[in-house]
């Protein structure tokens, strides 16, 4: 990975946007697309405002095909006396340094499970953030960012979904047809996607996507084994479109592995339940310590996931 490409990576996991706070990654994309479009081979046509909510979406050329990428991150939500509430699916160990910033200041604090009671033999665990004063209830926090490269790995918070953002903003240099979706809430289940597939489908009548996510190592994904397109997680895409994108992988040259698992999901879930027929495909690098502050990836299996993706837009 280039200096650049990892200063870009390196700035996107850094951004706090917990679901529901996605609007200054929106707008640090707005500011990076406009300062530089010029250098790319097409100069997309950006669409966002109040009836998008905090979503962008940009558009190149006559689009067939779709990239979905979201743009909101796990974290917590401070409740009564700094008590915490999980943003998604959190797993970060005590101790973790949380950053965020209220009505007082800024915030930087330490994890801390608190055993409070034992309800039918059950310890009652609180999640709390050990900090000097109350923090104004509402008020969000993510992972310290903490980033550390090594000869083949990356690892820093928020890789998911950063990384499949990244990947978004590579094969945006190159697109000539082709829209990109940068979404929210997918942490949370979903609720952006519903209604930027229908603007898509309505006005660019496109009915192929692919979710630009990033999956997890397993007993069958292994690291540094290459971009996982995953046959079917929680939900079951339309099979004779996944063997399409098989085939061409093949075509590609690109280095891939084949994922099928019964749980898990992204906003390919939120388009099979969408009214519209709507093919879809979750293809992304794998990473180690899912949802926690030291989220690992491959550097290969990244660089893969942008060249897949790059020949599969133009070939889908």
């Amino acid at each position: 990975m280039i200096k650049k490409d990892q200063d870009l990576l390196q700035t996107l996991c850094s951004i706090h946007a917990p679901s529901g706070s996605e609007l200054a990654v929106r707008d640090y994309l707005i500011a990076y697309v406009n300062e530089n479009k010029s250098n790319w081979k097409v100069q997309p046509q950006l669409i966002y405002g109040e009836e998008f909510q905090d979503c962008l979406i940009l558009i190149f050329g006559k689009p067939r095909t779709a990239i979905y990428a979201h743009m909101d991150s796990v974290g917590y939500s401070v409740g009564y006396e700094n008590e915490l509430l999980k943003i998604g699916g959190p797993k970060a160990k005590e101790k973790t340094i949380l950053l965020g910033e209220d009505s007082q200041g800024k915030i930087e604090g330490k994890l801390d499970f608190e055993i409070e009671e034992e309800v039918d033999e059950r310890k009652v665990v609180k999640t709390k953030i050990i900090f000097e004063r109350p923090i104004d209830r509402g008020t969000t926090l993510t992972y310290k960012p903490n980033w550390i490269e090594t000869d083949t790995h990356i690892q820093n918070c928020y890789l998911d979904d950063r990384l499949g953002i990244w990947s978004a903003l590579k094969v945006a240099e190159n697109l000539e047809n082709g829209a990109i979706a940068f979404s929210a809430w997918e942490e949370v289940g979903g609720g952006s996607v519903g209604f930027l597939a229908k603007y898509l489908y309505e006005n660019y009548q496109i009915r192929q996507s692919l979710i630009s996510d990033i999956t997890w190592v397993t007993n069958g994904v292994k690291d540094g084994n290459g971009v996982a397109i995953s046959m079917r997680d929680s939900g079951i895409p339309r099979r004779s479109y996944i063997d399409k994108i098989i085939e061409l992988a093949k075509d590609s040259g690109v280095k891939f592995q084949l994922e099928v698992e019964s749980a898990g999901g992204s906003d390919g879930n939120a388009l099979q339940k969408s009214p519209y027929p709507i093919d879809w495909c979750f293809i992304g690098a794998p990473e180690n310590d899912v949802h926690m502050s030291t989220e690992s990836v491959h550097k290969d299996d990244a660089e893969a996931m942008h060249q897949l993706y790059s020949y599969l837009v133009k070939h889908l």
